[in-house]
């Protein structure tokens, strides 16, 4: 399975494998994102299911929708409505405004009423189509007459359009979605059926186990398990499957083993891990000590089969997903008569998991002491996004720099000479990072030190110091085996620039002189390219103001890459080609450098799809979330011959300064942006 750390000669077939995990992994995540902000709400149409239903705790029939009134009326209680039209309503309003804010929200919720009034089944998947579905047309649709709306009617053209767009997909999703997805359940149920009816349940772990793994589960579970789940537990009062994924035995036997049979940061840190994973309910807590030792997974597997196993043969289940999956979730959602089988199914797949994972440990050479931070970022890079939990149990802080020399290491060896900033494509993280580090080396007395930038396909061991993210580290290594290689995340404000600084003085036996005054240097020598510091290249345009905006409409990272991406498209300055490569280079590794600011660009194979350097800007006001990072500002990146690296340098200049950013951050105007950044057409 191919991954970040994956050299750059991949062949294609791994390069299709690894797209097509990140397309699972984004599809899954789009799905997740419509279920688990809802979480809340089916934990609470299970306490009331638990409580009033008949055969609950407390019976109550205005509650739980058994039983009449006075007058002889059922009672229509909140259990039925909760779960046909609340649930479903929340799921599509949800789906609808990631795709289109409020609006999109609105009208997936409307168009989702047909769906549900057409079948007689809870139609979460229903809800989980017809809400992004209905919120992208909307969006298409407002397109087309963005801009050309007279003055005065723009609300009436608003609102009739959504309401005959919303009342259109209303009826639409009632003769034809509805009964599509009615079949498609019925045909699942059945499937779920014959694998329950035949014992065959358990051969389920062989596809959920890796796939929890590598974090292709939210496709599966929020996808399929929950929806057909719950309306499971509507019929009868509980789902096995709310436990075929969050049952946290097998990860419970995996990290038990490491703490009896590992060695080293792993078995040190095994302990807490169980501690998480079980009580708190994080299960990618222990995902790097499976990925550090991949033979785990056959652990993982046999304990997810035991324990599905148990659960089928004491007819336990859940009256609800218990998310997190924590032993407290998993209880809090059993059914009285269930407590019995879960409480023996997560000993029975510890147990398990822990006698498999033991013998595999014992049979290797390598008892785990294999590098948990490395596998950490595996993990991380594998999921998109930073784990806090995960980074924390092995000391990177949840997406601080981890270092791959310490300080002390740092300041042993030769004078330094030359230190290099490695990306990908060598031309917009590195010169940004670049940037910033050769300022800091500058104001410490130490011009004469060369500070570059490169592509990691284009280093050689000539460095004494190599610099490159976190997730990048392990194609970088082997390149310089000579020089001491430091990690970074944060590439505006990262720590480890100051290490670096403190590792020249001590190397290099000079002091900062008086005052801090930098000592000069060429710029070429700089930079390592014809544009140094400042030093904007005459006769091109490379920022203008048609390619500033001052009010992004993305709602993440993936929609800001293709707004930014589209106005350098829009200048001629590269094809569409280049746009598709700086979603590639994201799903490699972030593009965000700290302080508000992304700069997403492309790939070094895609330097052919550029005409002419060029940036754009976007700004999002209300900020935007960019995998787990909080960004206002988004710079697209096209460079050609190393013409834009001047811009990029007042860039990082600008954003390595809170009173700058500040500044930047209070600019209503285009012009005032363009004023900032630097006049760099002069």
């Amino acid at each position: 399975m191919a991954t970040a750390t994956t050299s750059e000669t991949t062949a294609p077939a791994g390069g299709r494998s690894t797209a097509a995990r990140a397309h699972v992994q984004r599809f899954g995540t789009f799905l997740s994102g419509m279920i688990m902000p809802n979480i809340g709400a089916f934990i609470a149409w299970g306490l009331i299911t638990a409580f009033f239903i008949e055969a609950g705790f407390t019976p109550f029939g205005p509650l739980g929708g058994f039983g009449e009134n006075a007058e002889g009326e059922p009672y229509t209680g909140l259990v039925g409505p909760m779960i046909t039209y609340l649930l479903p309503l929340l799921i599509a309003y949800t789906g609808g405004r990631m795709v289109y804010d409020v609006r999109g929200g609105v009208v997936g919720a409307i168009a989702t009423m047909g769906v549900i009034v057409g079948t007689d089944i809870p139609m979460f998947i229903g809800a989980m189509l017809m809400g992004p579905l209905t919120a992208w047309v909307m969006k298409k649709l407002d397109g087309l007459w963005d801009g050309k709306i007279k003055p005065g009617f723009e609300m009436l053209v608003n609102n009739f359009s959504a309401g005959i767009l919303a009342a259109a997909m209303a009826i639409f999703g009632f003769f034809l979605v509805g009964p599509a997805v009615l079949a498609f359940s019925n045909a699942a149920a059945s499937a779920v059926d014959f694998l329950v009816t035949r014992g065959l349940l358990p051969l389920t772990s062989i596809l959920i186990e890796p796939a929890k793994v590598l974090f292709l589960n939210n496709a599966i579970n929020h996808g399929i398990l929950t929806p057909l789940g719950t309306a499971q537990a509507l019929e009868q009062g509980k789902s096995v499957l709310f436990l075929l994924e969050a049952n946290p035995g097998p990860g419970l036997g995996i990290l038990l083993a490491y703490t009896v049979f590992g060695r080293g940061a792993a078995r040190a840190s095994a302990p807490g891990a169980a501690l998480i994973h079980f009580v708190g309910g994080i299960h990618e807590i222990y995902f790097p000590y499976v990925l550090m030792k991949p033979a785990l997974i056959l652990a993982a597997i046999a304990g997810g089969m035991t324990g599905i196993f148990t659960l089928t043969l004491f007819d336990a289940g859940l009256r609800a997903p218990a998310a997190p999956g924590s032993i407290i979730a998993v209880f809090a959602q059993a059914t009285t008569d269930s407590y019995v089988g879960v409480a023996i199914a997560v000993t029975a797949a510890t147990a398990v998991s822990f006698f498999v994972a033991s013998i595999i440990l014992k049979a290797s050479k390598d008892k785990g002491e294999g590098d948990l931070t490395e596998a950490t970022t595996r993990m991380e890079t594998m999921k998109g996004k930073k784990s806090s939990v995960a980074s924390a149990m092995v000391g990177t802080s949840g997406g601080a720099d981890t270092g791959g020399h310490s300080t002390r290491e740092l300041a042993e060896g030769g004078p330094v000479q030359r230190i290099v900033f490695a990306c990908d494509a060598g031309m917009g993280s590195s010169a940004m990072g670049a940037s910033v580090l050769r300022n800091k080396v500058k104001a410490a007395g130490f011009g004469d030190v060369k500070v570059t930038n490169a592509a990691i396909a284009n280093l050689t061991d000539d460095f004494d110091i190599v610099v490159t993210h976190q997730d990048l580290a392990t194609r970088a290594r082997p390149k310089v085996p000579s020089a001491s290689v430091v990690t970074v995340d944060n590439f505006m404000g990262s720590p480890r620039y100051e290490e670096i600084v403190e590792a020249v003085q001590q190397r290099n036996g000079a002091t900062v002189p008086a005052g801090g005054a930098p000592t000069e240097s060429t710029a070429a020598a700089a930079t390592g390219g014809p544009a140094a510091d400042g030093d904007a290249p005459s006769g091109n345009s490379i920022l203008t103001r048609d390619r500033i905006v001052m009010d992004g409409g993305a709602q993440n990272a993936a929609q800001a890459i293709d707004e930014a991406g589209g106005l350098l498209v829009a200048a001629g300055a590269v094809t569409d080609e280049y746009v598709a490569s700086m979603h590639e280079r994201e799903e490699s590794v972030s593009t965000f450098m700290g302080n508000g600011l992304a700069i997403p660009h492309g790939t070094n194979q895609a330097k052919d799809s550029i005409r002419s350097s060029a940036l754009s800007v976007v700004k999002y006001p209300e900020g935007l979330d960019w995998n787990g990072k909080p960004v206002t500002w988004v710079i697209g990146i096209a460079g050609k011959d190393n013409e834009h690296l001047a811009i990029l340098s007042r860039v990082a200049k600008i954003f390595g300064n809170k009173a700058k950013v500040q500044q930047l951050d209070e600019a209503r105007t285009a012009d005032e942006v363009l004023d900032l950044l630097g006049k760099v057409n002069d």
